[in-house]
């Protein structure tokens, strides 16, 4: 059953070689008649036949025009792809359960292109006009089911101006990958969790009941829901937090070796301790199987740690 669609693959890979910018050209677009179009070829055949039938000259005049129509659709059709160019934009990385969202530019070099349909079948096609000699681009979402790279594959470009009795399509891969952090779990980390013994550095636990409250923030993703402050959320103040930080000056050291637990449960608790320490600006370290980071703050350290946590296990390098 698999076979067709590898045949497909790779027969489409010699066609359309996969990079970040994709200009549709002849052998890359495809054009096939709709089930409105198949249906006004059946009528066109029974408009023939009746015309035969009774030799009615009136009967084949309308025929070949309505015939006639039909063929100069398909140039139509098809040149409202052809030489559209199709560019990658990139991904914000997301965490597991949330819609990643993926930017594709669409460029013009000349005239405009009308009712063009971008996107994968599977999460809906997005219609847009690109205009003459501009740019338009587009914000693409998709549904995240494992951390890691999420690699859609092949993007589906379509086109069913001016008539929709024929649809002109390519299948273009611009290799565009999105990068799905951990589901951030809320918990405690177990009493003895950081303690750095090549170093002599201590990093006591990070439980409950032994941080200094510090006030109110914003809620973020992986934020605990017992510290949500829920009459601030009943004046209409939005979704705050009880915002803590730490009482030792040491930093702590997040080591998924001292976790119990599946692979995929201590990676969400680490995940939801990045963000946690990070939104209190309090330096943290992290181990993870061979891999240690120093201890550090700021948005690049965060974003350092839940690429560890992301890439666990798997192929650390981006997509080319």
């Amino acid at each position: 059953m698999r076979v067709l669609p590898r045949i497909r693959d790779r027969w489409l890979l010699k066609r359309i070689p996969p990079g970040p910018s994709v200009r549709l050209n002849q052998r890359r677009i495809f054009i096939m008649p709709t089930a409105v179009g198949m249906s006004f070829l059946v009528a066109l055949l029974l408009m023939l036949l009746a015309a035969i039938n009774y030799e009615n000259s009136l009967a084949y005049a309308l025929t070949f025009l309505l015939g006639s129509v039909f063929v100069v659709a398909i140039l139509h059709t098809w040149r409202n792809l052809a030489g559209l160019e199709l560019q990658a934009g990139g991904a914000e990385a997301v965490f597991l359960g949330e819609q990643a969202c993926l930017r594709v530019r669409l460029e013009s070099r000349g005239r405009v292109y009308q009712a063009v349909s971008v996107g994968w079948p599977k999460s809906g096609l997005q219609l847009v006009d690109v205009p003459a000699a501009g740019t338009c681009e587009l914000h693409l979402s998709l549904p995240t089911e494992r951390r890691g790279w999420l690699r859609p594959g092949r993007l589906r470009v379509e086109s069913r101006f001016p008539l929709g009795i024929l649809v002109a399509w390519s299948w273009v891969d611009l290799q565009l990958a999105a990068l799905v952090y951990p589901r951030p779990l809320a918990g405690d980390l177990p009493q003895g969790v950081g303690l750095d013994e090549e170093s002599g550095e201590g990093s006591r636990a990070l439980g409950s009941g032994i941080d200094d409250y510090q006030g109110l923030r914003p809620w973020q993703p992986g934020d605990s829901k017992k510290r949500l402050h829920w009459k601030a959320y009943s004046r209409g103040q939005g979704l705050l937090v009880k915002d803590f930080t730490a009482l030792s000056g040491e930093d702590p050291l997040l080591d998924f070796d001292e976790l119990a637990g599946d692979i995929e449960s201590r990676l969400s608790l680490l995940c939801h301790w990045v963000v946690e320490l990070s939104s209190r600006q309090q330096p943290f370290a992290l181990r993870i199987a061979e891999t240690t980071i120093e201890a550090a703050v700021g948005v690049e350290h965060r974003n350092r740690c839940l690429r560890a946590l992301a890439l666990f296990g798997q192929q650390s390098a981006a997509p080319q």
